[in-house]
């Protein structure tokens, strides 16, 4: 396995996995939360979604009669399903960080502390890169994603800058953007830095946050009443859709009644605040420290 999971057994005990229901693995990575969501499957199923080429690779090591596999994006949960004539699930998982190994391999282009080309794509079919958007976007379009996906508090400063740079030589690698964004850095603070501009980055790029739209608003037509829903999120853009949609059934946010006045709510949160990782989990695997888990039961009808 190339990715620890994050909060394994909190994960698991979340989705309180009856051992003959259907589950989702939306986010299989490593497979490390599949297979332990198998191990406690006998005579259910599991159909897990991915379209990384590494975690692909990772999906195929699996030889188990309870398991699918789908190469797509969580975003088409509910096409998968109907294909798979699966009418409802008891539990859907998604982990929205990007895995261990897909940081560690520098050639992806997703680690700020290795060279490689500023590449980012999770699924290798899609045209955009890294590098296409800091050479070809506007600088209005370059403001917009490292204010909104960064929440950079420069980033109309740190636009200009590229539009710039770029005039003299064209970025094509993560050790070429640091050098030029370093001046930009609030001292001390490098790293923090380039995470926020690399994950603003790699948003455009996987067109996550859409993507994590359209995955929620999926989830309570697809599962039965008492069905539990887990999601591990890693940053407060993507929190923040989770909490919403949790919390009034739209990732707005935005409270719905019907008719009579009653509020329309597809879920329950189990925990009213996040679960984080435990202390030791941290010292462990200082990737799992901005980690938060969300569960959530299914009601109404």
């Amino acid at each position: 396995m190339y990715h620890q999971p994050v909060m394994f057994s909190e994960c698991m005990q979340g989705l309180d996995i009856q051992s003959d229901g259907i589950y989702v693995d939306a986010t299989f990575g490593g497979g490390g939360h599949s297979l332990g969501i198998l191990e406690k499957l006998k005579g259910g199923r599991l159909i897990a979604f991915d379209h990384d080429q590494d975690a692909i690779k990772e999906a195929k090591k699996i030889n188990h009669s309870s398991f699918t596999f789908c190469e797509a994006n969580f975003r088409h949960l509910k096409h998968f399903l109907k294909l798979l004539k699966v009418t409802a699930v008891n539990g859907i998982f998604a982990d929205l960080g990007i895995s261990s190994h897909q940081i560690d391999v520098a050639e992806r282009g997703f680690s700020t502390r290795q060279n490689g080309l500023l590449d980012m794509r999770m699924n290798k079919g899609s045209k955009l890169t890294a590098s296409k958007i800091l050479n070809e976007y506007s600088e209005q379009d370059l403001h917009r994603i490292f204010g909104s996906y960064g929440e950079i508090r420069n980033a109309k400063t740190l636009a200009k800058l590229i539009v710039e740079k770029r005039e003299d030589t064209h970025l094509d690698s993560t050790i070429e953007l640091t050098k030029v964004i370093e001046t930009l850095a609030p001292r001390g603070k490098n790293n923090r830095y380039f995470s926020q501009v690399f994950q603003a980055l790699r948003i455009e790029v996987n067109e996550e946050l859409d993507s994590l739209s359209d995955f929620l608003l999926q989830c309570h037509h697809v599962m039965v009443k008492g069905g539990r829903l887990a999601i591990l999120s890693y940053h407060s853009l993507e929190d923040r859709l989770v909490k919403n949609y949790i919390n009034t059934g739209n990732v707005e946010g935005k409270l719905e009644k019907d008719f009579y006045g009653h509020v329309i709510k597809p879920f329950q949160a189990v925990n009213k605040k996040p679960i984080t990782p435990s202390l030791k989990e941290v010292k462990e695997n200082n990737r799992s420290r901005s980690a938060k888990l969300r569960i959530a039961i299914r009601i109404g009808e």
